[in-house]
């Protein structure tokens, strides 16, 4: 879908549409989800996850299909592509099955379920996720893609779909153990209490987990795992708020990496996905709004901590770019840019050397020997260039050539069919960009990022807050009805933080402790430990919050942080209380593994820098 189509159903006028949609669409026609909208025109009969969805499925005794997705996932589309938009295959899943489409976006909660159900049937996960339910919402199989016919020893989906639907008629009793086998494991995951050890206190895990990263980080090229490698600004953060400077080192020179490979945008800004390879080279295109802001955010850090100018230039490249293409109109931020455009992925993004040289005529040698363009290529098609720096070296002294250049190409680019811009905005992540910018302004004074920081909150406060206080998670033209999340609250009270730390209005402090207290009592149990949906929402079978900090910090992570910060800025000891509280009560999990919480982990003393050393 290009970005005029999104447009104009997002326009479309509905109201004579009938209940299903019509000839022309299904009943994802009224969703004002981008991601669902791309799959309004398919065969399949989808609707929107819910309880008319269940009740139908109970109604005609028909297992649920419910397949997850998001608007820029490159895999997404092809599976659509090959399966959702043919007949033979809607037709299966229209007379077999209750077919279910949602935005993993707008709801995390049913995603995550899902993907721990898939996770522990097939030992992996992705997107797209597709899982099998029974009518009560009980998963009985999971799976991500396949393509519609057996390929490179693949199964095919459609003699998938056959081979479940008669499971479902023939064999309840093979589903019935399926379902059974699957909830007793993810609830036994879920209830498991290990007593933590002796040694379990935060610094020794802190410890633990530092020492892990420095196993697990490539010294060749700097950081962390083979490939696909991913920015992980949580390790960066981390890192960088540690003692050591040989720790700090790991996350300033992955920092750099990053800044030369293909995974930055060398020509039009931000940062890509995650990497294919493990020399940041070729990425996978998609741009997501948290990684701008995490990244920048660990950026303007390194910047705070070495007062080298180019993590600032770094800093300033991801949040210009966000200010550039992913702010709408009202002050919100957009979610994300696709991967893919003119149907196949990355080509908004590559050169041919020949382009080059055209377009810049003697200019092209230098330009091509600093980007690595070579006539043989390094990407899909032969001579196909992802652009990136050869070294490492120093963006704040590029010449005036190179960039009289690199803005050539950059205007020559726009005129090629852009990616499509998912226009959704979140309460969570917007929370994520409001602190990063609001933590630039702090560190250099940039009133223009402050006043874009305190914009969005102001968007978020007018068009995501119910008239009862109450977050909604999601923004499309109008808001949804969705009740914000566990992350949502934990996000955007660290964005007022931020923002209190950058202007010092009380304002943004008292928002801040209102919104730790709603998080508090909307999403904490009797047991001291959090919910991912509040008690006022749909509950998933499994709905507690796990202190895992990947790509970005978990809710309960953020949250304890946003807690003790609270009581460093009030002096009040409450918030130090209910912080330790909720830490304790996680303490046996993260001992498992304390890589994965590394945001838990940070020092006691975690007050923001917001002057140079």
């Amino acid at each position: 879908m290009t970005n005029t189509e999104l447009h104009t159903l997002l326009a479309l006028d509905r109201s004579a549409l009938p209940p299903d949609g019509g000839p022309d669409y299904n009943r994802l026609i009224f969703s004002r989800s981008p991601y669902l909208l791309q799959h309004a025109r398919n065969p399949v009969d989808w609707r929107e996850w819910g309880e008319e969805a269940k009740e139908e499925a109970r109604r005609r005794n028909l297992p649920l299909f419910v397949s997850i997705g998001y608007a820029t996932c490159h895999w997404c589309h092809v599976m659509a592509h090959e399966s959702f938009e043919h007949e033979e295959v809607a037709d299966i899943l229209n007379h077999a099955f209750i077919p279910v489409k949602v935005d993993r976006e707008e709801r995390p909660d049913l995603d995550e379920f899902c993907m721990a159900a898939c996770q522990t049937l097939t030992g992996s996960g992705g997107w797209p996720l597709n899982c099998f339910l029974k009518p009560d919402g009980t998963p009985f199989y999971a799976l991500t893609y396949l393509p519609k016919e057996p390929r490179r020893g693949m199964p095919g989906f459609l003699e998938l779909l056959g081979n479940i639907a008669s499971v479902w008629v023939h064999r309840q009793d093979a589903v019935e153990r399926n379902a059974r086998s699957l909830m007793e494991t993810l609830q036994r995951h879920e209830t498991a209490e290990e007593p933590p050890s002796d040694t379990a206190t935060l610094p020794a895990l802190a410890d633990q987990a530092a020492d892990t990263l420095q196993r697990i980080f490539d010294q060749q090229h700097p950081g962390f795992g083979n490939a696909p490698k991913f920015p992980m600004p949580t390790y960066l953060l981390f890192l960088l708020k540690r003692k050591k400077p040989e720790e700090r080192e790991m996350a300033l020179a992955s920092l750099r990496a990053m800044r030369s490979g293909g995974i930055w945008d060398q020509l039009g800004g931000g940062i890509h996905r995650y990497s294919t390879d493990r020399n940041w080279l070729v990425p996978h295109f998609e741009k997501m709004l948290y990684d701008q802001a995490l990244v920048a955010y660990a950026a303007l850090e390194a910047f705070a901590v070495t007062a080298d100018g180019q993590y600032l230039e770094m800093a300033d490249n991801l949040l210009e770019f966000v200010l550039g293409e992913m702010t709408s109109p009202e002050g919100g931020f957009y979610c994300a840019l696709d991967a893919d455009s003119e149907g196949r992925e990355g080509a908004c993004y590559v050169w041919h050397k020949r382009e080059i040289e055209e377009l810049l005529g003697v200019d092209a040698k230098l330009f091509c020997d600093y980007y690595g363009v070579t006539e043989e290529g390094n990407f899909e098609a032969p001579g196909e260039t992802v652009l990136h720096r050869k070294d490492t070296v120093d963006t704040t002294e590029l010449t005036e050539e190179l960039r009289n250049s690199r803005n050539r190409l950059l205007e020559t680019r726009k005129q090629r069919e852009q990616p499509l811009r998912d226009e959704k905005i979140l309460t969570a992540w917007n929370g994520l960009m409001i602190a990063a910018l609001a933590k630039g302004a702090a560190l250099t004074g940039n009133q223009r990022w402050l006043e874009a920081a305190r914009r969005a909150a102001d968007f978020v406060s007018a068009n995501l807050t119910r008239a009862d206080g109450r977050l909604l998670r999601s923004w499309c033209g109008t808001p949804s009805t969705i009740p914000a999340f566990l992350e949502d609250y934990a996000y955007l009270t660290w964005g007022y933080l931020e923002l209190f730390s950058a202007g010092h209005d009380d304002n943004d402090l008292n928002k801040a402790a209102h919104l730790c207290e709603e998080a508090l009592r909307l999403f904490r149990d009797d047991r001291q430990q959090l919910l991912l949906a509040g008690h006022d929402a749909e509950q998933m079978p499994v709905n507690h919050a796990a202190c895992h900090d990947g790509v970005i910090p978990s809710g309960p992570s953020v949250l304890r942080t946003n807690l003790l910060r609270l009581a460093e800025l009030s002096g009040d000891a409450t918030w130090r209380n209910t912080a330790e509280a909720l830490t304790g009560s996680s303490i046996n999990r993260i001992e498992q593994a304390p890589i994965n919480s590394v945001w838990m982990l940070f020092e006691t003393d975690i007050r923001p820098f917001t002057s140079l050393p």
